[in-house]
């Protein structure tokens, strides 16, 4: 037998012998896995597997089989987290052994398997992410104070765009949340609608989606990892090659731009500039590949992967006010109420004073959360919930949409309602849930969390938001559904955004 042939069989035969080992060996092989929808002989699920909007397939197989579900693809398991309370006890309270990554072939082929959304625990690099992040998103951080700036400038652009095309809402959203991104991230100023790196973060993220959206064997099979792309099952090779400039561009040509700037002394203060040490530079440690690799995929993160997420929540938060009148009018009345006619933008410094505006944010994420089924985690130990086993090296999925719908947490979880979180018993708060669990709960949270209100109340306080109309001038019923991604976004979301008064737009453009 020939070497490459054993090079084939020998992946196979390593299967095989963690199936029987599990089978016969383990200690916990007289322990069920979690329920799930029946399974065929070898290829388990693979048949069942949705392929459009899942996280409503697992919260029906959930009613079905309970709110922790298992699926079998081949030798491989997913644990389905159905319920806030699975989701806490196993993602936060045994973080240390749920906050690893799954193995991702296509993200390693493609070089991207030191981003911080694929890279594992393990990895020595994993806590220096994680402590830049921290310390440089959290409200607390030195920086903070110079977010706002960037955030409000970039806020008058986005009102006035608006007033002057409201047509092009989805485009002005996307502008707005990447040049806020961009500038704090790498001091970057947006100038046209349709910069460079605007579009490099659109096709960056498509190109992302296309790596772990679809279901690719090499996931499964690893080996296949040798076959030539005209190959049948060589597909994977092929949506490789189709990315592979912009998965190398979308963090590396910002980084270079970056730098080029920091070299030149005509940067600007940003998350960059702040952990970036030029070579000829007297001051601190002067920066090695390893550092700069590191600065490289932590700024890339702000950049590529806080975009999406943002801009999903103020369109759903678009679809939302044009079919919920009645609560876009109470938020405006609460607006209206604070400024006392005064014409100017709102700040973060005016959250506080308007609970019903910020409710209205968190129903928006809750009802429509903008990672449904966030990003995946491994279980890195054998483990035991309930009397049910979970295997090392099990795909972990939160269904969090399954969990923001629970009823048993929400009441009446189909209706929009913002009251949920008033009064003297609130329900639980969204936010701690749609932005992640455990050691993965995303460092850019709090970022996102300002934008979001800054967006979204200066919205209401400036225009009104209506159902889109047909060619005979009626109102139109939205599509209330969401695309099928990793990062999801409104299906065809059209709407009529109408400014309130020409006054308040007027006096918004002076003020800012």
């Amino acid at each position: 037998m020939s070497g490459t042939e054993y090079q084939y069989l020998l992946p196979l035969f390593l299967v095989l012998a963690a199936i029987l080992w599990r089978r016969f060996v383990s200690p916990n092989r007289g322990l069920p896995l979690p329920p799930g929808p029946p399974r065929r002989y070898i290829m388990g699920n693979l048949h069942q597997l949705p392929t459009s909007q899942p996280w409503l397939k697992y919260a029906d197989w959930a009613k079905e089989y309970g709110p922790v579900i298992s699926l079998r693809v081949f030798h491989h398991t997913e644990i389905i987290l159905n319920s806030a309370k699975a989701a806490t006890d196993l993602l936060d309270a045994r973080s240390l052994i749920y906050s690893d990554r799954p193995p991702s072939w296509m993200g390693t082929l493609a070089g991207r398997a030191r981003s911080i959304f694929m890279i594992s625990s393990a990895h020595p690099w994993f806590p220096r992410y994680r402590k830049m992040l921290h310390a440089g998103l959290s409200r607390r951080a030195a920086q903070a104070e110079a977010w706002r700036p960037a955030q409000e400038l970039q806020l008058g652009v986005l009102i006035r765009g608006l007033a002057e095309k409201p047509e092009a809402f989805v485009r002005l959203i996307k502008t707005f949340v990447a040049s806020t991104a961009l500038k704090i991230a790498y001091g970057y100023d947006v100038s046209t609608d349709d910069d460079f790196f605007v579009t490099l973060i659109e096709d960056g993220s498509s190109a992302i989606t296309k790596l772990i959206q679809p279901f690719f064997l090499i996931e499964i099979f690893p080996f296949l990892r040798f076959l030539p792309a005209w190959f049948p099952l060589g597909r994977f090779k092929r949506v490789l090659e189709a990315n592979r400039k912009v998965l190398d561009d979308i963090e590396t040509v910002p980084f270079e731009w970056a730098k080029n700037k920091i070299d030149t002394g005509t940067h600007s203060e940003s998350f960059f500039s702040q952990y970036f040490v030029p070579p000829d530079s007297d001051e601190g440690t002067q920066n090695g590949d390893e550092e700069r690799e590191i600065l490289k995929w932590t700024a890339g993160s702000i950049y590529a992967g806080g975009a999406h997420t943002t801009t999903s929540g103020i369109a759903s938060f678009l679809l939302f006010m044009s079919t919920h009148p009645a609560v876009q009018k109470r938020a405006q009345d609460e607006i209206d109420a604070h400024l006392g006619g005064a014409g100017r933008l709102l700040t973060l410094e005016d959250q506080k004073a308007l609970p019903y505006v910020s409710a209205l944010i968190k129903e928006v994420l809750r009802s429509a959360p903008v990672a449904p089924l966030g990003l995946k985690h491994r279980v890195t130990k054998d483990d035991v919930y309930n009397g049910l086993f979970i295997p090392k090296g099990g795909t972990i999925i939160a269904n969090i949409w399954a969990i923001a719908h629970d009823d048993e947490v929400y009441p009446d979880p189909f209706a929009f309602d913002p009251t949920r979180y008033l009064g003297e018993n609130p329900q639980r708060d969204p936010f701690d849930l749609v932005f992640g669990y455990g050691r993965r709960v995303c460092p850019g949270a709090a970022l996102a969390e300002d934008t979001l209100f800054l967006a979204i109340s200066n919205i209401l306080a400036a225009f009104t938001i209506f159902k889109a109309l047909d060619g005979e001038g009626k109102e139109t019923e939205p599509c209330v559904e969401w695309k099928t991604s990793t990062v999801t976004f409104p299906l065809g979301l059209r709407c009529r955004i109408v400014p309130r008064s020409p006054d308040i737009i007027a006096s918004l453009a002076v003020a800012q």
